[in-house]
């Protein structure tokens, strides 16, 4: 491209490659239709020099096209040899920076001797040459001559290797496995969760950084990752905004999440991999700036970007291409990727290189990869192989048990991955003290009262966890369980305001008393009854912050204790399928492929003496003849542009000063402004 039109041979000479790598890419350019062959040599089409044009950091040339008449070799040479060391230095510097730069102050017209700095001294040996605007341009054959004669200083067909290491195939399938089986449990307590609490929703759009923070300390993860399991939810259809009971818009789980958890772990690991691997979102960027200075929000509706897609698919293919019992080398392996992709893909911007390298971790983060190998479900997936990813990951998860292991300081160690229904129970009775190979849940005080608030009763807690220990219940929890059915519901909350009745005045008396109960409210109306000025909404949370365990009370008397609803909302529809992306491409594929054979019949059909203009009425008698004989003819049209072309068509008929015929480019029934057909000529038979 930057010797515009050249020899085959000159371009093998100059292209900094082996001479049969360059020769074969010569051929797939003019297969791509990027160059055509012409009389004088290669030709590149109108535009494509500009277009690649950079810097060497991008891993493009910085080369310009060469001048129409250019200097030799050796008068380029010459040139350089009579500039200072800082024309030369300065000249270096316009070269890897994109080959052009800005005139200043300096004069444009000026001799040798007259040059007072360096950009005057290069202006006037012809290294750079003016442009209107006050633009300084580094023609290609200068650029050549400062890379030794060749586009590029290194050669262009080495290929980066990946660095690698040997690990047994064993261990990145159990690796992989684990992972996965920790993304669809964690993503599962996540949603359930926010279908009870759902957080607010921004409004631009996103989740707020206390949310995030929130949802990190609930799965025990950091912030990316939580991060990251967010957005893969929200691409799988599993998340979207709806708007609560109180009017407010907030992220909720979607009803496709209830089907989602009713099936397989496998089943939802797949669903969560291909999401990943086909969204346009960028969860690595959470937590980052954006150019204008303002934090990244997960779920931001701005935080994608159509290479994100390519940028995985092509990090997992290369991890695909590694030898078997090979894995990416610690430290090493990730910069390695990086570089093979962008060899690969060099006119992609600066970012694509975090993306790569992001992809690379989130895969490992989501079970694709385990210990720096690609695994067999990550293949299947890459391949969107939906049955192959479900038959391969399902041998490599962890079996879940049904029982936990009580110990004597109020914690329950599940001695692997629970049952799902077993670990939601469990969650709502205990909290997560640790995860890992054994989870660790402890009961307090707090998590037996958020069992009572959901309806639960001592008997069924005391059932349950006898239930599911392997080991005999210890007394401090027995004892734990009855205390707190001790206290629960000794203190009733009304409207009245709201009112706080209770049989127990001490238990009154020492609410009222408290020193962090003065802004409730409170006043005795008598021994067993407090009324507070403070709404029942507000008034049970802060009662439960002071060490209370009250219960609702409705206005027969009965006590109202029942879980709160789950809710959802309406499973958003995708914009694009695949299979209508795909179909997309091939009407796009084969519009692009009517045109070219009906601009190729035009030429074809052209006769050897150039068609006389002809006017109107002629048009319109050239054109009645061709649809009574039904002939295709080759109009010459002038659109509203006025630019003008050779339209292969099949005239239909004549009205209102309108051509309706079939256009042989579009494929399709067009009209036709008489006035604007310049020639009617019919469509000779192809020349041999």
């Amino acid at each position: 491209m930057v010797a515009n039109q050249t020899t085959q041979s000159e371009l093998l000479r100059i292209v900094h490659a082996d001479p049969d790598a360059a020769a074969a890419a010569c051929d797939r350019l003019v297969d791509l239709a990027l160059v055509w062959e012409s009389p004088g040599g290669l030709r590149p089409l109108s535009g494509v020099a500009e277009a690649l044009r950079g810097d060497e950091a991008a891993g493009v040339s910085g080369l310009r096209p060469m001048s129409p008449d250019p200097a030799t070799p050796d008068e380029v040479e010459g040139r350089l040899a009579l500039i200072s060391p800082g024309a030369r230095a300065l000249l270096e510097h316009v070269l890897a920076h994109g080959s052009e730069g800005t005139t200043g102050n300096a004069r444009r017209t000026v001799s040798p001797a007259d040059a007072a700095t360096p950009v005057e001294e290069l202006i006037a040996h012809r290294l750079l040459v003016p442009r209107d605007g006050g633009l300084l341009v580094l023609p290609g054959e200068v650029g050549i001559a400062l890379r030794g004669g060749r586009t590029t200083t290194t050669p262009r067909d080495a290929v980066p290797e990946i660095a690698s290491s040997a690990r047994e195939s064993t261990l990145v399938e159990r690796t992989a496995g684990g992972a996965a089986f920790d993304v669809v449990r964690r993503t599962e307590l996540l949603l359930d969760h926010w279908g009870l609490e759902p957080p607010a929703t921004l409004r631009s759009g996103g989740l707020a950084v206390r949310d995030l923070k929130a949802a990190a300390a609930e799965l025990q993860v950091s912030e990316p990752e939580a991060g990251l399991l967010v957005e893969v939810a929200a691409a799988a259809g599993l998340l979207t905004t709806a708007t609560d009971p109180e009017g407010n818009e907030v992220w909720l789980p979607t009803d496709g999440f209830d089907t989602w958890a009713a099936s397989s772990t496998a089943e939802r690991w797949v669903t969560l991999a291909l999401a990943w691997l086909d969204t346009t979102r960028l969860p690595s960027l959470i937590g980052g700036k954006d150019p204008g200075g303002k934090t990244w929000n997960a779920l931001a509706p701005d935080l994608s970007s159509v290479m994100a897609p390519e940028a995985r698919s092509l990090a997992l293919t290369e991890l695909a291409g590694l030898p078997e019992g090979q894995v990416l080398a610690t430290g090493t392996g990730v910069p390695s990727v990086v570089e093979r992709v962008a060899w690969l893909r060099p006119r992609r911007p600066s970012v694509h290189r975090d993306l790569v390298a992001a992809a690379v971790h989130e895969a490992g983060l989501l079970g694709l990869v385990g210990a720096g190998g690609l695994s067999t479900a990550g293949r299947a997936v890459l391949e969107h192989d939906h049955d192959a990813a479900l038959a391969a990951i399902t041998p490599h998860l962890p079996q879940p048990v049904d029982h936990v292991l009580l110990q004597a300081d109020l914690t329950a160690v599940a001695p692997g991955p629970l049952e799902t229904e077993l670990a939601r129970t469990l969650h709502l009775l205990a909290d997560v003290e640790s995860r890992g190979g054994a989870t660790v849940y402890r009961f307090t005080t707090g998590s037996v009262r958020r069992a009572f608030d959901a309806g639960w009763s001592a008997l069924e807690v005391h059932d349950f966890v006898g239930s599911v220990s392997r080991t005999p219940v210890p007394q401090p929890l027995t004892y734990l369980v009855d205390d707190v059915a001790r206290t629960f519901g000794t203190v009733r909350v009304g409207s009245a305001e709201a009112f706080l009745r209770a049989d127990d005045e001490a238990a009154l008396t020492e609410l009222l008393h408290h020193p962090k109960a003065s802004t409730l409210g409170l006043r005795r109306i008598a021994p067993t009854v407090l009324i507070s000025t403070v709404p029942i909404d507000l008034l049970l949370p802060r009662l439960r912050e002071l060490g209370a365990a009250p219960v609702v009370e409705a206005p027969d008397g009965t006590v109202r204790v029942a879980r709160r609803d789950l809710l959802r909302a309406r499973r958003p529809r995708t914009s694009r399928t695949r299979s209508a992306a795909a179909a997309r491409a091939h009407a796009t594929v084969a519009s692009v492929v009517t045109a070219i054979r009906s601009g190729d019949r035009a030429t074809e059909g052209r006769p050897a003496t150039p068609a006389v203009a002809t006017t109107p009425s002629g048009a319109l008698a050239a054109l009645r003849e061709a649809i009574e004989a039904r002939e295709t003819v080759v109009i010459g049209y002038v659109d509203n542009h006025g630019a003008s072309s050779d339209r292969v068509v099949d005239p239909l008929r004549l009205e209102g000063g309108q051509l309706t015929a079939h256009d042989h480019r579009s494929d399709d029934e067009r009209l036709f402004a008489v006035h604007r057909i310049t020639t009617v000529t019919p469509l000779s038979p192809a020349r041999p």
